[in-house]
């Protein structure tokens, strides 16, 4: 399928990661997803540069300022055909983050994000059908990133 013929979402998300918790906002859901557990960020605005984009999104999903390090890793998600609807998929870039600033509370209003919190890196709740495999890549990348330096 050639590029023109499907919408393509850029999206960049955050990990944090502070005294073995992970920062994580809980998505209200929509007509393609279920409520749960994911890492800050999401859509990047036009113009918008990505480090800009996911200090963005962090405050207004968690109320934490952050400074944005390397990216981790890339990932595509392709969300499964609708009748009456373009393909889509959504391309999505993970960095690393630490907290700078803030405090916790979700400053969106009419949002995706319900709420935002910390969870232990080892809790059961990272492999729950209720959290996003982006948390899980995401946890993954910064082990593998942190074993090579």
């Amino acid at each position: 399928m050639h590029f023109t013929e499907y919408d393509t979402r850029v999206a960049a998300y955050a990990v944090v990661v502070d005294d073995g918790r992970i920062l994580l906002s809980w998505f209200r859901g929509n007509h393609r997803n279920e409520p749960g557990w994911t890492l800050p960020g999401g859509g990047v605005d036009y113009g918008e540069q990505m480090p800009s984009a996911v200090a963005r999104e962090v405050k207004e999903e968690t109320g934490y300022d952050v400074e944005v390090g390397a990216p981790l890793t890339t990932d595509v998600h392709v969300v499964p055909f609708d009748p009456g609807r373009r393909p889509y998929q959504s391309t999505r870039i993970v960095f690393e983050a630490r907290i700078v600033g803030g405090e916790l509370g979700t400053l969106e209003v009419d949002g995706t994000t319900a709420f935002a919190g910390w969870v232990g890196v080892d809790d059961p709740v990272i492999g729950a059908d209720t959290t996003s495999p982006i948390v899980r890549m995401g946890l993954e990348a910064l082990k593998l990133a942190q074993s090579t330096q």
